[in-house]
């Protein structure tokens, strides 16, 4: 396998899907992609129906280009991250990991233009976020849920509107920003600064108005991001969280006990927003984002100061916070299948309060006059004796 053979590859993907999300090596498969988040096989004559053992590891190899900070990282921990660039111009952000002593590929297509909040129908608020000019704001959700890209548009909009100066740590670097009225530096793990933490550190001594952290993966690099936001930063940055409430237990879970009550404080001073992402199965192919948005008010603080209770949750401040903008991920879900958006299996299936769905479910279909049961035909037995 030589490097020119893997940019084959991946034209014969783009060839036969040209809009993938992914592009999955995984010996004893065929080549795959994820296409609307669904795998689909490739057909390339180069490679064998099934992929081998030795087939990924030299594909691993000319990825891998010697680099020895890759292969360290992929001997020690099981896995690395580079970018690759095909030479028609997509690149991918690639992830190397060993699995039962063989080696796996994930390739994932990153868009070459810079996405915006009216062509993708994000939220409005993610224009207040834009217009924040200190503290945290926080995407969270799974791999692949598009955070990364809800991030460009956003800082699209700060790039339109604000001459302030960028610093981005990524891994690896997923959009590029021209300079328009701001002016950006975009720094890529592994290339440009070998760990978030130290990167973030280093950032601040760059005269930074507004910084970008890839992920926040330690407490470290949260200790660094709260000192950023306290001393008049603006820091976006993504965690792997299910929804906005639990980002705020990751945080404090990853500091002692003893930190813990200084944390919370802290958080309710610099938390400015937190979203959290899901993509869905959309009615007539591809997906469709869902949003939990939570935004910082005297309720949030509270409960981000005292943590929740049988009466003040999370779920139930959002649901009641649509003039503050915010939302739990059931009420988009809802109207997301009162656009007919989305199936009512696909709004079950994803939602975080099956009963509140369900019942707003039903309320939706008796204002279109569908029927909510399939149980028809009961009627009052009027002769029916209760004597024995």
């Amino acid at each position: 396998m030589r490097f020119n053979d893997i940019a084959t590859l991946v034209q014969k993907a783009l060839d036969q899907y040209p809009k993938f999300s992914d592009l999955n090596l995984t010996v004893g498969r065929p080549v795959q992609v994820c296409a609307d988040g669904v795998l689909k096989p490739v057909s390339f004559p180069l490679m064998t129906s099934v992929l081998t053992p030795v087939q990924t590891e030299q594909i691993v190899m000319c990825l891998v280009e010697g680099n020895k900070r890759l292969l360290s990282d992929l001997l020690l921990h099981g896995s690395c991250d580079l970018s690759y660039q095909h030479p028609s111009g997509p690149r991918f952000r690639v992830n190397i990991f060993s699995q039962r002593g063989t080696y796996s590929i994930v390739m994932r297509q990153l868009s070459s233009k810079i996405p915006t909040i009216k062509e993708m129908k994000m939220p409005e608020c993610f224009y207040k976020m834009a217009q924040e000019k200190n503290g945290i704001i926080l995407f969270v959700g799974a791999t692949g849920s598009g955070k990364s890209t809800s991030l460009a548009a956003i800082l699209d909009v700060i790039n339109e509107t604000s001459p302030v100066h960028v610093v981005t740590l990524e891994d690896p670097i997923e959009f590029v920003h021209p300079h328009k009225k701001a002016t950006f530096n975009q720094r890529e793990l592994g290339l440009d600064f070998d760990q978030f933490a130290s990167g973030l550190r280093a950032a601040l001594r760059q005269a930074p108005h507004v910084i970008l952290v890839g992920e926040i993966r330690d407490k470290e690099t949260m200790e660094i991001a709260l000192n950023a936001a306290d001393t008049g930063h603006l820091v976006f940055s993504t965690l792997h969280t299910v929804n906005a409430g639990q980002a705020i237990n990751r945080i404090l879970g990853m500091f002692s006990i003893e930190e813990e009550r200084q944390i919370r404080s802290r958080l309710a001073d610099t938390i400015r927003w937190i979203v959290a992402q899901r993509l869905l199965p959309k009615v007539g192919g591809g997906r469709v984002a869902a949003y939990e948005i939570l935004r910082s008010n005297l309720q949030i603080k509270s409960l981000i100061l005292q943590g929740e209770s049988e009466e003040k949750t999370f779920y139930g401040t959002l649901e009641k916070g649509s003039a503050y903008d915010m939302q739990t991920f059931d009420q988009h879900i809802l109207k997301l299948f009162e656009d007919n958006l989305i199936t009512e299996e696909t709004a079950l299936a994803y939602a975080s309060s099956k009963a509140k769905v369900r019942q707003g479910i039903d309320l939706i279909k008796s204002k279109r006059g569908e029927k909510t049961t399939d149980i028809e035909g009961l009627s009052i037995d009027f002769d029916w004796d209760e004597s024995p």
